[in-house]
C-alpha cells in the first residue's frame, strides 16, 4: 500500500510537471502574437478616433489617473487627442472606450474597445445609432446624461445602465483632458501674453 501511494503521488506530480511545463510553453508561444493584436487593435482605435495626423501618437501616449492619452499633432499643431477610458459601472461591470477628442474638447468620435454587457441590449453600445450622437459635441454646453436624468443622451432602448455606464465614461476621458491638456496650454497661452506685453511696456 505504501509503495503504491508513492507511485501515485509520483505519477501525479509528473503530470502536474508536465502539464505545468506545456501551459508556459504555450504561454511563450502565444505572448508575442497576443502582444501584436492588442498594439495594432490600440493603434487602429487611435486613428479610428482622430482626425488627420502625421506624429506617433503611440510613442507619445501619457498615463494619468489610469486613463491613457495619445496627443495627436499635424504640422507641429495640436488636432486632437485619443483617450482610454473605462467605466465600472456598467450592467456587466467594466468597460473600455476610445475617445477622441478636438483642441477645445469637442468630441470627434468614440470607439467601444472591450464589453461584456447582454446582448440585444447593452451591447447596441456599438451601434452608430448610438455612438454617433456623441460626434461634434462638446461637453461645456452638451448634457452628457440620458435623457431620463435631464441630459441630452438618447438611451439605448431597455439599457439605460449601459447608456450611463458610456456617458461616465466619456465624462471621466473629458475631464482630465480638459484638466490636463487644455486649460494647461490656456494658461501658458495666457501667461506667454502677459509677459509679452509687460515687456512691452518696459520698451
Amino acid at each position: 500500500m505504501e509503495s503504491t501511494l508513492k507511485n501515485m503521488i509520483l505519477s501525479l506530480s509528473l503530470i502536474s510537471m508536465a502539464m505545468a511545463a506545456g501551459l508556459g510553453y504555450v504561454y511563450v508561444l502565444t505572448k508575442g502574437p497576443i502582444e501584436e493584436a492588442d498594439k495594432a487593435k490600440e493603434v487602429s482605435a487611435v486613428t479610428e478616433v482622430l482626425p488627420h495626423f502625421d506624429n506617433d501618437p503611440i510613442k507619445q501616449k501619457k498615463e494619468i489617473e489610469g486613463l491613457t492619452f495619445y496627443p495627436a499633432t499635424n504640422g507641429g499643431q495640436l488636432v486632437g487627442c485619443a483617450v482610454k477610458t473605462y467605466t465600472t459601472k456598467g450592467f456587466s461591470g467594466r468597460f473600455d472606450l476610445m475617445v477622441g477628442f478636438k483642441p477645445d474638447g469637442t468630441i470627434h468620435k468614440v470607439v467601444v474597445l472591450e464589453q461584456k454587457e447582454t446582448p440585444g441590449l447593452g451591447a447596441k453600445m456599438n451601434d452608430p445609432k448610438f455612438r454617433d450622437q456623441f460626434m461634434g459635441k462638446n461637453l461645456a454646453t452638451y448634457k452628457l446624461k440620458v435623457k431620463k436624468d435631464g441630459g441630452d443622451v438618447d438611451a439605448i432602448s431597455a439599457a439605460t445602465i449601459s447608456s450611463r455606464a458610456f456617458c461616465d465614461g466619456i465624462q471621466k476621458a473629458y475631464d482630465l483632458y480638459m484638466k490636463n491638456f487644455v486649460k494647461s496650454n490656456s494658461m501658458a497661452s495666457v501667461k506667454a501674453d502677459s509677459t509679452a506685453g509687460k515687456g512691452g511696456k518696459h520698451e
